[in-house]
C-alpha cells in the first residue's frame, strides 16, 4: 500500500497525466517532427532526407518577407479595428444592457455556430461589385464608377476583423464586468467628471481585457489564410497562404515547416516582449 504522503504527491500528477499525455502526442511530437522536416533537403519526386539545412530558414524569410510583413500589417490593423468596435460594445453590455445582457452575449458568440469558411464566403456577397455596399459607396463618391472592394486589402482586413471580433469582445466584457463600481463612484465623489472617471479608472482597470483580446486576435490573425484566399488576390496573400500552398500544393515540406517555425518564433518573441512590458501578473490576469 502506498503511504498517505506518497499518494498526496502522486495525486496532482494523476490529474495532470491525461492532459500531459495529450500534449506530448498531439503537440510536442508533431512539433519535433516538423522541426526535423524543416532541416531536410530533397524534392517530392525523390523524397526528403535530413541534411541539417539551416539555410532553409534564411531562404524562406528572404523569399517571403513581403508576406510576413503583410501578415503583421493586416493582423495589426484588424486588431486595432476589433478593439475600437469591441470596447463600446463590451462597455454597453457590461454596464447598460440590463436584462438584454445575455442576448447581446449570445449574438456575439452566435457566429461561432456557423462554419468559418461559410462566414467568410458571405463577405463575398456583401462586398460584391454589384452589391448594395459598393453601390452606396459609389453614390457617396467614396468609390469611383469602376471602384471595388472585393479582391482588395480592404476586403481581407474587413474579413479578418469580422471573424476575430468575438475574441476581442469577450475578454473585454469579462474585464469590464469584474470592475468594482465603487471605484467609479469614488472618482465621481471626488469631483471627477464621467469622462475623467472613464479615462482614469475604467480604462486602466480594463487593460487586462485589452491585452488578452489583443493576443487572442492578433496571434491567429497572423496565420490566417482563409480571408486572403477568398476575399483577396495573390497580391494580398499572407504568410498563411504561402504555408498552405507549400504544404498542400507544391509539396515543399521543408520550406513550409521553416516558414511555420519562423512565424511561431516571431509570435513568441512578441508575446515575451508583451509580457515583459506588462509584467507577469498582469499577463496572467489577462489570460484569466
Amino acid at each position: 500500500m502506498l503511504s498517505l504522503n506518497l499518494r498526496r504527491r502522486l495525486l496532482p500528477w494523476i490529474f495532470l497525466g491525461p492532459g500531459l499525455l495529450w500534449l506530448l502526442i498531439f503537440f510536442l511530437y508533431p512539433l519535433l517532427n516538423q522541426a526535423s522536416v524543416s532541416l531536410m533537403s530533397g524534392d517530392p519526386e525523390h523524397g526528403y532526407t535530413l541534411t541539417w539545412a539551416f539555410h532553409t530558414y534564411w531562404d524562406a524569410i528572404s523569399d517571403y518577407k513581403a508576406q510576413f510583413g503583410r501578415s503583421i500589417l493586416y493582423a495589426g490593423i484588424a486588431t486595432i479595428l476589433c478593439l475600437v468596435i469591441s470596447f463600446p460594445l463590451a462597455y454597453f453590455t457590461a454596464y447598460k444592457a440590463g436584462r438584454f445582457k445575455g442576448l447581446i452575449l449570445l449574438l456575439i458568440i452566435l457566429p461561432f455556430f456557423m462554419s468559418y469558411v461559410l462566414r467568410t464566403v458571405s463577405w463575398q456577397l456583401i462586398l460584391a461589385d454589384d452589391g448594395w455596399v459598393v453601390a452606396r459607396l459609389r453614390d457617396l463618391g467614396i468609390l469611383g464608377s469602376d471602384g471595388r472592394l472585393l479582391a482588395t486589402s480592404t476586403a481581407v482586413i474587413a474579413g479578418i476583423t469580422y471573424n476575430f471580433l468575438p475574441f476581442m469582445a469577450l475578454p473585454l466584457y469579462v474585464s469590464l464586468e469584474k470592475i468594482d463600481r465603487g471605484y467609479i463612484e469614488a472618482a465621481t465623489d471626488l469631483y471627477a467628471s464621467r469622462a475623467t472617471a472613464f479615462r482614469k479608472v475604467t480604462v486602466p482597470l480594463a487593460l487586462p481585457g485589452v491585452f488578452a483580446g489583443s493576443l487572442l486576435t492578433f496571434i491567429p490573425a497572423c496565420g490566417d489564410f482563409i480571408n486572403a484566399a477568398l476575399l483577396g488576390t495573390p497580391r494580398q496573400f499572407m504568410i498563411g497562404n504561402v504555408i498552405q500552398s507549400k504544404f498542400l500544393n507544391i509539396l515543399d515540406y521543408p520550406t513550409a515547416a521553416a516558414l511555420s517555425f519562423t512565424l511561431m518564433v516571431f509570435i513568441l518573441i512578441g508575446i515575451f516582449l508583451y509580457a515583459r512590458a506588462l509584467g507577469t501578473r498582469n499577463l496572467t490576469e489577462a489570460a484569466i
